[in-house]
């Protein structure tokens, strides 16, 4: 089949959740014989960053176009007075536009993949320049992360602002769902919910899948007790979930009550984060060289995600990397886990700290709650696995 993919971000660097999903998802159906392209919106700019090299380039039709998603204070003050939401508005690019009508105009695909809700603004033109099967796969509920964040807020107009934006998202969301041919989701949650909007589009769900080959874990290399966080606090629920957990655990480690390293580690983390450090116990580190390498040095992984949705792939790729994680009921939302075998759940400061202390006393303990998930990355989240169900799932649009 020939598949065209549409993307937020670029495929290039791989630090975070929705680039190596894409990554892998392209890979997997490299592998099974498709042909792909892919067209990205590019946030930044080409000579901003380092481009990675893959061999995944030389297989692919791979396009990237910059698009300016800055919002300034006048617009989004004017925006106060609008029923758009610029929050999506501001992925759209005429440009970016006439680009992919120009792939559907010289190629017949047989799918298009929409990869979230950020490349929907383009929907309308590829439904009109292409016979081909629009699928959309939801990395999250969109507005349902808005209205999460919304209810963490204490100061009442940032709760009234993110709860106006969320119901704009939500108005927006659900009307362009219903113009798709189909929609895949990581989890049962998300399902359930698409479903209770009675949104007459089939919806599959398929897990978040990686490439096992490349999770090697090497346990002489860790570091027992540490705790760590790997992630991007450019989103929004990632840095406020860091931000309370700092904010409540910050003097246990400072003064020693809980006895082990906090390490943080991501890209966009904010400057004010460097006020956390602690010499010698807690170390706000940025972006690493080496995400697998730095996983792999340190023991126990900490969710701490208050708001958000969809599936974490940080989570599935400790598991692989046989962390022992601790993590909020919704950090690991659509994971098959069972608390206390492959994973921790805590939900409020006393059960994370409860969780700690006993993983800081217990170092075959964390051994063993890694290696169960291990087991369960193997099992439903191996990429050979998921992607083969993809491709048959393309297989059953294209001929319905």
């Amino acid at each position: 089949m020939k598949i065209l993919i549409l993307s937020h971000r670029t495929l290039f660097p791989q630090n975070g959740g929705y680039p190596i999903v894409v990554y892998n998802t392209i890979k997997g159906l490299v592998n099974l014989g498709h042909e792909v392209s892919l067209i990205s919106l590019d946030e930044k700019k080409q000579n901003d960053r380092l481009h990675a090299t893959d061999d995944i380039l030389d297989k692919i039709n791979y396009r990237s176009h910059h698009v300016d998603i800055s919002v300034s204070m006048v617009d989004a003050f004017f925006n106060l007075f609008s029923q758009t939401a610029h929050i999506i508005d501001r992925y759209y690019n005429e440009e970016l536009e006439n680009i992919i009508i120009t792939e559907l105009q010289s190629h017949d695909y047989d799918i298009v993949q929409f990869e979230g809700l950020f490349v929907v603004p383009y929907l309308a033109a590829v439904r009109k320049h292409s016979k081909a099967r629009l699928i959309y796969r939801a990395h999250n509920i969109e507005h349902q992360v808005w209205f999460r964040l919304a209810q963490q807020k204490s100061d009442p107009f940032k709760k009234i602002y993110l709860t106006m934006l969320a119901k704009r998202i939500r108005s927006y969301e659900l009307q362009q769902l219903a113009h798709f041919d189909a929609i895949i989701v990581f989890t049962g949650q998300d399902e359930k919910t698409i479903r209770s909007y009675d949104i007459r589009v089939p919806v599959e769900v398929l897990p978040i899948s990686i490439d096992l080959l490349k999770y090697t874990p090497d346990c002489d290399k860790t570091e027992f007790p540490s705790l760590f966080f790997l992630g991007s606090l450019a989103w929004l629920p990632n840095r406020e979930g860091m931000e309370w957990f700092i904010d409540n655990f910050h003097s246990d480690f400072s003064n020693g009550d809980l006895r082990a390293r906090l390490y943080v580690a991501g890209n966009d983390i904010p400057e004010q984060f460097d006020d956390y450090e602690v010499p010698g116990k807690i170390y706000i580190q940025g972006e690493v060289d080496d995400a697998l390498e730095f996983v792999n040095n340190k023991c126990i992984m900490i969710v701490p995600l208050l708001s958000g949705g969809g599936m974490r792939v940080k989570i599935v790729e400790g598991m692989a990397m046989q962390k022992c994680i601790i993590s909020t009921s919704l950090g690991a939302e659509g994971i098959n886990y069972k608390h206390g075998h492959n994973i921790l759940i805590a939900n409020n400061r006393d059960e994370f700290y409860e969780a700690i202390q006993r993983c800081i006393a217990d170092e075959a303990f964390c051994k063993t709650i890694g290696a169960n998930a291990r087991l369960l990355a193997e099992e439903q989240h191996n990429v050979e696995a998921v992607t083969l169900k993809l491709a048959a799932y393309y297989k059953r649009l294209a001929h319905a």
